[in-house]
């Protein structure tokens, strides 16, 4: 990079350094200061752009990863745009396997993007032959000179963040942050800039946001897995039917729960009042730092620092269509469909 000039040599330069956002509107009345690290400005739309390239690094310096090899892995989309990416640059084929789950605009790109993707059902075990984690296993046994990222049981995932988000948010609050709210899907994320976090100052609080409908929460305080937690539900890349090695559960200090109409309705609030188009699962985040600030989790001295993972144009056939919020019974008398109407001239 031409750091005079600001110009890159390819997308993948652009990776990281996004930029830390004072909320003022959505949290007017709390007290304390609340911050989004807003991920939809890494090029790839999304905070799997660190672990993408981190990871295929890796793989490249080790010699386990060769020119014309192909990359598999799973995805609820946004990893496997992030690796479609990261493959065209470094001239890798790229095989997905994503969740049914994953809205059709997520598909879509990862096609454009070059991706071979199969689709596979989203509310069957993570052990049954037709699950998005063992096609993915199934492809990797079958095409030789292929690399499994396995994002969900891979160190390297932790460690991406360790390296990269971790020293921003702590560079840019000036150790200030006292809170770090963040959603626990693969679990790399929360784990990997929570490890550093603390590495720096063992008493901030590391509060998770999981779904209803996913195992995380309970097992954070049982270590038990309990199936009958397990029930199919909307916001993608948030929550597990397993149990990922990629959690690191003792850096974690409390998992709240949200659902999926709440955390709908929050993601547009944030549009409304913040001007931040962002994804599902920041939507999730934001409204999960609802419920621990009712739950006196936060004061006047807090400094609280949320990661909004992507961008909304992911989510425009699902939570930013009225259509489909009104199929899934939420619009209410409360929550009503946009404000704003279209009209048509002729």
């Amino acid at each position: 990079m031409k750091e005079d000039l600001q110009v890159y040599d390819n997308v993948l330069q652009l990776i990281g350094n996004t930029p830390l956002i004072h909320l003022n509107k959505i949290t007017n009345g709390y007290k304390g200061k609340y911050f989004a690290k807003v991920e939809a400005f890494n090029p790839g739309h999304s905070t799997k752009d660190r672990i993408a390239l981190y990871i295929i690094e890796e793989a490249e310096k080790k010699g386990i990863l060769k020119p014309g090899d192909t990359i598999i892995e799973t995805t609820s989309g946004n990893t496997g745009f992030s690796i479609a990416m990261v493959s065209i640059i470094k001239g890798y084929e790229c095989i997905l396997a994503v969740s049914s789950k994953s809205s059709k605009d997520k598909i879509d790109m990862l096609r454009t993007m070059g991706a071979k993707v199969y689709v596979c059902p989203a509310n069957v075990s993570a052990d049954d032959p037709r699950s998005y984690y063992q096609v993915a296993k199934r492809l990797h046994q079958e095409i030789k000179g292929s690399v499994y990222i396995n994002q969900y049981f891979n160190e390297l995932n932790i460690d991406a963040h360790f390296n990269s988000t971790g020293p921003e948010i702590w560079k840019q609050t000036e150790g200030k942050i006292t809170h770090l709210v963040a959603c626990s899907g693969t679990g790399g994320t929360i784990s990997g800039t929570a490890r550093y976090l603390k590495s720096k100052n063992p008493d901030i609080k590391v509060l998770g946001i999981d779904a209803f409908g996913s195992v995380l929460k309970k097992y954070h305080e049982t270590r038990e897995f309990d199936e009958e937690e397990i029930y199919p539900y909307r916001i993608e890349g948030l929550g597990k039917n397993l149990i990922p090695t990629a959690t690191d559960f003792d850096i974690i200090d409390k998992f709240t729960k949200v659902t999926d109409e709440d955390a709908a309705h929050t993601a547009r609030e944030l549009a409304r009042k913040e001007g931040l188009f962002v994804g599902y699962t920041s939507g999730a985040a934001m409204q999960g730092l609802k419920q621990l600030y009712d739950e006196g989790e936060f004061d006047k001295n807090s400094q609280v620092v949320m990661i909004f993972p992507d961008h909304g144009s992911r989510y425009m056939s699902k939570i930013y269509s009225d259509d489909w919020m009104n199929e899934q019974g939420f619009f209410d008398t409360k929550n009503e469909a946009s404000a704003q109407s279209i009209e048509i001239i002729k």
